[in-house]
């Protein structure tokens, strides 16, 4: 069967157009936006739909150089290491790299899901900023729900990261609302845990950012993701070029606390012939 722009289930996209002309990305033609804007100003265009101002490309390209590599303390670097030992190929390792963004590390989807919709609590409430963040963290503490964005296991009372990204977006003129509530949210956490010294990590801001940017929770994982590729490539590199084959966690470094069982006792006591 032939499919049709007529047909209804055919594909439909915005995004990218393939002529005998040019390869067309949001309707301009490749050849033009290639060399004439940075790779952050063309990534901005593909995932928004429209051309950034030179701040916002500015904010991009911090965003696209926010998180790098976190050396061997970033599970993603671990998976990635360790399968390509077995599987000695870039696609590999990169897929198990990417397996390693979630709820926990690197994905800022959850915060800037947070965000998003406690901000729209706030605005529907007609509260002030302060008031809504002390009544949002007592809610969350009493259900014993986490707030996504907060804490480091290294970084005490400023993540470095995230005050660089801070002083970036009111430079660039990103900084906004989404911003000052999350940051508002913030405070009143520390002081509702007494824990003066939990920071706003980097995720937290990068998920700030990129809300008051108006990219959406699943995006962010994406523009996340492609900021730790570079760190991604190297390590995978150097593995590859090591020569260690089947990397393992040495027996020094784990401990099983299963005794040893009889198996034919086990089974007779089980009902087994």
């Amino acid at each position: 069967m032939t499919m049709t722009k007529n047909t209804p289930s055919h594909w439909v996209s915005r995004v990218s157009e393939i002529t005998s002309e040019d390869i067309f990305i949001r309707g301009y033609p490749m050849r033009s936006l290639v060399g004439e804007l940075p790779f952050s100003a063309i990534s901005f265009l593909l995932v928004r739909g429209c051309l950034p101002t030179p701040r916002e490309a500015k904010m991009m390209d911090v965003i696209l150089s926010s998180i790098l590599d976190y050396a061997l303390q970033k599970s993603g670097t671990i998976a990635a290491r360790s399968v390509v030992s077995v599987n000695p190929r870039m696609t590999a390792g990169l897929a198990a790299g990417m397996l390693g963004a979630g709820e926990y590390a690197v994905s800022p989807e959850d915060t800037g899901r947070f965000i998003a919709d406690s901000i729209r609590a706030w605005k529907a409430s007609g509260d002030p900023m302060e008031a809504c963040a002390e009544r949002l963290v007592a809610d969350y503490r009493a259900g014993r729900r986490r707030i996504p964005g907060f804490g480091h296991q290294v970084f005490r009372g400023v993540d470095p990261r995230a005050e660089k990204l801070k002083a970036i977006a009111i430079k660039q003129g990103i900084w906004g609302e989404a911003n000052e509530f999350y940051e508002a949210v913030h405070r009143a956490f520390q002081r509702a845990a007494n824990k003066p010294d939990l920071v706003l990590n980097d995720v937290g801001m990068l998920a700030a950012i990129m809300t008051q940017m108006g990219f959406t929770p699943p995006e962010m994982t994406g523009l996340a993701l492609m900021s730790t590729f570079p760190g991604l490539i190297a390590h995978i590199s150097e593995e590859l070029q090591s020569g260690v084959v089947n990397r393992i966690i040495p027996d020094t470094n784990s401990d099983c606390t299963q005794d040893h069982r009889d198996l034919a006792r086990d089974m007779e006591d089980c009902g087994w012939a």
